[in-house]
């Protein structure tokens, strides 16, 4: 009984609300903050391209073990990714709950947005937007690198982008990934807390500039490694350069002797 009061009320018959919500949001940001470092790194890594085929390919190797295994395993990949996945996907989930789920609540937000004109009410439509859109196009990109992780490398991924036309939809992925997880980390950082120092408002014009930075930063590291796979893919499916093959390799042998 006092579970159906608490669902029609949103109090207990103790007249306390439910903690759901709270750890909800926690929950939420603890997988948003995940992601959002993922995101840095992965950018990271896949934009090795920039030094070398051979160091993208290096770094790919060991992801996949090369450092502790006989032989690179791409299923660990496929795992990392998989893992990944389902932080994404209850992060998601959760994040939906905050949405305009009917046109009365979006006008209403809209209203809000227009009569505030503030700048962190309008990120997060920004973020909400931007959201919706990494719900599909990351979807597609994380099952897509768990099926085929075997042809992560300097040859496959610009096959992928060139010889598979895939490029425009990395761009919108790029664009939609980082307005989101900026906009998203700097919001945890006022949410929470994080280095607010003495003067609160002080220190979120800090944090709004830093994003921005961050923001312009990762694009432009991004939209460079971009052209970089693209510009590659096209030498390979026209001829240009041969198919990508390690210039040198390192292989480490122990051998034992049993002496009687």
């Amino acid at each position: 009984m006092s579970d159906l009061l608490e669902g029609f009320l949103g109090t207990s018959v103790e007249g306390k609300k439910s903690r759901v919500p709270a750890k909800l949001d926690y929950i939420q940001s603890a997988t948003g903050l995940f992601l959002g470092l993922f995101m840095w790194g992965h950018m990271f890594f896949v934009s090795t391209i920039l030094i070398s085929k051979d160091f993208m390919y290096t770094i790919t190797k060991m992801f996949e073990g090369s450092m502790f295994l006989s032989e690179p395993k791409p299923w660990i990949v496929s795992g990392i990714v998989l893992f990944v996945f389902a932080v994404f996907i209850v992060h998601a989930m959760l994040g939906m709950r905050k949405l305009p789920i009917t046109f009365r609540q979006y006008q209403a937000y809209k209203t809000h947005m227009g009569m505030m004109k503030h700048d962190d009410t309008t990120m997060w439509f920004t973020q909400a937007f931007t959201g919706f859109a990494m719900f599909f196009m990351g979807s597609a990109h994380l099952l897509m690198m768990a099926a085929q992780s075997d042809k992560i490398g300097p040859f496959g991924s610009s096959e992928r982008m060139y010889g598979d036309f895939m490029w425009p939809f990395y761009l919108l992925l790029l664009l939609a990934v980082e307005f989101h997880g900026g906009i998203g980390l700097y919001r945890l950082c006022v949410k929470w807390g994080w280095f607010e120092g003495a003067n609160a408002k002080e220190s979120r014009k800090n944090l709004k500039k830093a994003k921005w930075a961050v923001t312009a930063f990762f694009l432009a590291l991004g939209l460079l490694t971009l052209a970089a796979y693209v510009k590659y893919g096209y030498e390979y499916s026209h001829g240009l350069v041969d198919k990508y093959k390690p210039t040198a390799q390192v292989e480490v042998r122990f051998d034992e002797k049993v002496r009687a």
